[in-house]
């Protein structure tokens, strides 16, 4: 049976199960996006570093240590004070959103969920490791590195996967064409 070669820029018929891809890129559009996702994580960075490594005097008797995972999240849930949950559990969580976002766009090889997960945790460890040893009144809590890492996960399967793929598409490997698949052949 014959096969009848397709170009890039046609789609594939209603028929075949082939996903259909976006077009590319320009290098220049490219490059901008790359160049904007930079200065949002680098403002990421700033804001992230004004919330937690202030200084808070005020709750230096409140504060404690936690390295049990959800012995923190369990206090929050268990406060009558709804909102007060809810600022410190959805704040944390959507701190670490921008990380899914950005990450995927700004390092390539960051890609993927795992990936993004442990930048993410590695990331939030150093900064409660910081929080715990340099900042007065701010100590280590495991569970904000949970939450932040959730909200990066969240925020790259939202959008963060799509980001990253738009502004680098998937190579296309020697070894690819020994593991794709025909749909006449199925």
């Amino acid at each position: 049976m014959a096969r009848i070669g397709r170009s890039k820029e046609t789609s594939a018929p209603a028929g075949d199960a082939a996903p259909r891809r976006a077009a590319p890129l320009s290098p220049w559009a490219r490059a901008a996006t790359m160049l904007v996702a930079f200065a949002a994580m680098v403002g990421f960075a700033v804001v992230l570093a004004r919330l937690t490594l202030e200084p808070s005097v005020a709750s230096e008797a409140l504060t404690h240590s936690n390295f049990t995972p959800g012995d923190s999240i369990g206090d929050y849930l268990a406060q009558p004070a709804f909102r007060d949950t809810v600022k410190q559990l959805g704040g944390n969580i959507l701190l670490g959103v921008p990380f899914g976002l950005l990450l995927p766009v700004v390092l390539p090889r960051a890609r993927g969920l795992v990936r993004v997960g442990i930048a993410t945790a590695l990331t939030m460890v150093l900064v409660e490791l910081a929080q715990g040893a340099f900042v007065t009144g701010r100590t280590f809590d495991i569970d904000d590195v949970i939450l932040n890492t959730a909200g990066a996960l969240l925020g790259y399967l939202v959008l963060g996967r799509r980001l990253g793929r738009a502004v680098h598409p998937r190579r296309h490997h020697w070894w690819h064409r020994f593991t794709r698949r025909n749909a006449a052949d199925a």
